[in-house]
């Protein structure tokens, strides 16, 4: 698997800023939502978000396919790429940023062999960044600062805070997941931010038992990988990517074991 040079890191989470920016003026002036053919919505900050990556990263590494949502639902299904390809979710998070609670992020990957190898989470209305390029490099960006490395933790003693999606969650179902396990606590996260709290050591379990794809979460699994936890299918194989229909199974991202 090829090593990701710091600078190309760098430049993606420059990039990233400047979607978000973009994403922020539209959130500034309120926008409303139309619904796609897979009933999930959609607004123009996604559209202008997206607009303002895939042109940089189609000339950053020419000939590197990048799988991008709105492009995907606007041109139907394409092709399963081939060595390294980039995923993009340009607003993971709409109905976050629908209800105006901030918890959207821009979620730019690059995979290599089924596996999420650079990634960056950015949370423009909250001043939150998460980023990793290869392991023991994920960090973390707050408020403007520098940013600081971060790492996932085992599960203490009196046990596990489990993080679970704040729009898309099945109570019933993570109930059942999570019988037999010692639960210290529970938190609601929306969009690619659940996996920054796994991979910052500040929740330690992530069961996802519902529909998500791959543009959700390839960027923040890049994250959780470098900081020391793993993201992982039901039965216990990791989660690959580059699927067919680009969409996932149910799976868990945990902290360290």
């Amino acid at each position: 698997m090829g090593a990701i040079d710091k600078t190309l890191l760098d430049t993606i989470v420059a990039l990233a800023d400047r979607a978000g920016a973009v994403i922020l003026e539209h959130y500034e002036k309120g926008a409303a939502a139309r619904t796609k053919a897979d009933k999930s919505p959609v607004t123009d900050a996604d559209e202008a978000a997206e607009a303002v990556i895939l042109p940089e990263l189609q000339s950053l590494l020419p000939g590197v396919p990048v799988i991008a949502e709105e492009a995907v639902a606007r041109g139907g299904t394409p092709q399963i790429p081939e060595g390294r390809f980039w995923l993009v979710d340009p607003l993971d998070g709409t109905r976050e940023y629908l209800k105006r609670n901030g918890e959207f992020t821009v979620n730019i990957a690059l995979v290599e062999r089924e596996t999420p190898l650079l990634g960056v989470v950015h949370a423009p209305a909250l001043g939150l960044t998460f980023a990793a390029c290869g392991p023991g490099t994920a960090i973390r960006r707050t408020d403007g600062n520098d940013f600081r490395p971060i790492f996932a933790r085992k599960t203490p003693s009196e046990g596990a805070v489990v993080v679970a999606s704040r729009s898309h969650a099945e109570p019933a179902r993570l109930e059942t997941f999570l019988s037999g396990t010692k639960v210290a606590g529970l938190k609601q996260a929306g969009s690619a931010l659940k996996f920054g709290l796994i991979a910052s050591g500040e929740a330690d379990l992530y069961p996802r038992l519902g529909r998500t794809m791959e543009w959700d979460t390839a960027a923040g699994h890049a994250v959780v990988l470098a900081a020391g936890g793993s993201v992982e299918t039901l039965d216990g194989k990791p989660l690959r990517y580059g699927k067919k229909g680009f969409e996932n199974p149910d799976f868990v991202a945990r902290g360290r074991r």
